[in-house]
Protein backbone atom coordinates (compact mmCIF):
# COMPACT_ATOMS: atom_id res chain seq x y z
CA UNK A 1 0.00 0.00 0.00
CA UNK A 2 1.25 3.46 -0.90
CA UNK A 3 -0.21 6.71 0.32
CA UNK A 4 0.12 10.42 -0.38
CA UNK A 5 -0.95 13.55 1.40
CA UNK A 6 -2.81 15.95 -0.89
CA UNK A 7 -2.37 19.63 -0.09
CA UNK A 8 -4.52 22.48 -1.38
CA UNK A 9 -2.69 25.80 -1.05
CA UNK A 10 -0.37 24.38 1.64
CA UNK A 11 -3.29 23.01 3.68
CA UNK A 12 -3.69 19.25 4.09
CA UNK A 13 -6.85 18.44 2.16
CA UNK A 14 -6.87 14.65 2.13
CA UNK A 15 -5.16 11.32 1.63
CA UNK A 16 -4.77 9.41 -1.62
CA UNK A 17 -4.19 5.69 -1.19
CA UNK A 18 -3.21 2.94 -3.61
CA UNK A 19 -3.74 -0.69 -2.61
CA UNK A 20 -4.56 -4.01 -4.27
CA UNK A 21 -8.22 -2.95 -4.70
CA UNK A 22 -7.47 0.32 -6.48
CA UNK A 23 -7.32 3.95 -5.44
CA UNK A 24 -9.06 5.85 -2.66
CA UNK A 25 -9.22 9.56 -1.91
CA UNK A 26 -10.70 10.88 1.32
CA UNK A 27 -10.82 14.44 2.60
CA UNK A 28 -9.42 15.20 6.06
CA UNK A 29 -12.16 15.97 8.60
CA UNK A 30 -10.49 19.25 9.64
CA UNK A 31 -10.39 20.33 6.00
CA UNK A 32 -14.10 19.56 5.59
CA UNK A 33 -14.95 21.53 8.75
CA UNK A 34 -13.35 24.70 7.40
CA UNK A 35 -16.05 26.74 5.60
CA UNK A 36 -13.41 28.24 3.27
CA UNK A 37 -12.19 24.85 2.00
CA UNK A 38 -12.50 24.15 -1.69
CA UNK A 39 -12.53 20.80 -3.47
CA UNK A 40 -9.20 19.72 -4.95
CA UNK A 41 -11.08 19.11 -8.20
CA UNK A 42 -14.61 19.56 -9.49
CA UNK A 43 -14.62 15.80 -10.04
CA UNK A 44 -13.86 15.27 -6.32
CA UNK A 45 -16.42 17.46 -4.51
CA UNK A 46 -16.19 17.98 -0.76
CA UNK A 47 -17.71 15.00 1.05
CA UNK A 48 -17.00 12.76 4.03
CA UNK A 49 -17.21 9.49 2.12
CA UNK A 50 -14.12 8.20 0.34
CA UNK A 51 -13.90 8.25 -3.45
CA UNK A 52 -12.92 4.92 -5.03
CA UNK A 53 -11.55 4.01 -8.45
CA UNK A 54 -9.90 1.02 -10.10
CA UNK A 55 -7.60 3.42 -11.98
CA UNK A 56 -5.74 6.50 -10.74
CA UNK A 57 -8.25 9.35 -10.63
CA UNK A 58 -7.92 11.35 -13.87
CA UNK A 59 -7.42 14.58 -11.90
CA UNK A 60 -4.34 13.20 -10.15
CA UNK A 61 -3.05 11.51 -13.29
CA UNK A 62 -3.31 14.87 -15.05
CA UNK A 63 -0.86 16.41 -12.56
CA UNK A 64 1.97 14.20 -13.85
CA UNK A 65 4.21 16.08 -16.30
CA UNK A 66 4.42 14.95 -19.90
CA UNK A 67 6.96 15.01 -22.70
CA UNK A 68 10.61 15.81 -22.09
CA UNK A 69 10.12 16.47 -18.36
CA UNK A 70 8.52 13.06 -17.88
CA UNK A 71 11.34 11.44 -19.88
CA UNK A 72 13.97 13.05 -17.65
CA UNK A 73 12.29 11.67 -14.54
CA UNK A 74 11.87 8.19 -16.02
CA UNK A 75 15.50 8.07 -17.16
CA UNK A 76 17.11 9.59 -14.06
CA UNK A 77 14.91 8.13 -11.33
CA UNK A 78 14.35 4.78 -13.09
CA UNK A 79 10.60 4.92 -12.56
CA UNK A 80 8.44 2.63 -14.66
CA UNK A 81 6.40 4.92 -16.95
CA UNK A 82 3.36 2.70 -16.31
CA UNK A 83 3.63 3.30 -12.54
CA UNK A 84 1.44 6.39 -12.55
CA UNK A 85 1.16 6.52 -8.75
CA UNK A 86 4.95 6.28 -8.43
CA UNK A 87 5.32 9.14 -10.91
CA UNK A 88 2.76 11.18 -8.99
CA UNK A 89 4.63 10.61 -5.72
CA UNK A 90 8.00 11.45 -7.27
CA UNK A 91 7.12 14.40 -9.47
CA UNK A 92 4.15 16.26 -8.01
CA UNK A 93 5.46 17.74 -4.78
CA UNK A 94 5.58 21.16 -6.44
CA UNK A 95 3.00 21.17 -9.24
CA UNK A 96 1.80 24.11 -11.25
CA UNK A 97 -1.29 25.38 -9.47
CA UNK A 98 -2.45 24.99 -5.90
CA UNK A 99 -2.12 21.21 -5.44
CA UNK A 100 0.88 19.42 -3.91
CA UNK A 101 1.32 15.68 -3.51
CA UNK A 102 3.60 14.59 -0.66
CA UNK A 103 4.43 10.90 -0.09
CA UNK A 104 3.03 9.76 3.24
CA UNK A 105 5.85 8.11 5.17
CA UNK A 106 3.55 6.47 7.76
Amino acid sequence: MRQAQVFYQYQLAGLLTENEEGYFFVYESQYLENPNSKPVSLTLPLQKAAFQSKILFPFFDGLIPEGWLLNIAIDNWKINPRDRFGLLLSMCRDCIGCISIIPNEN
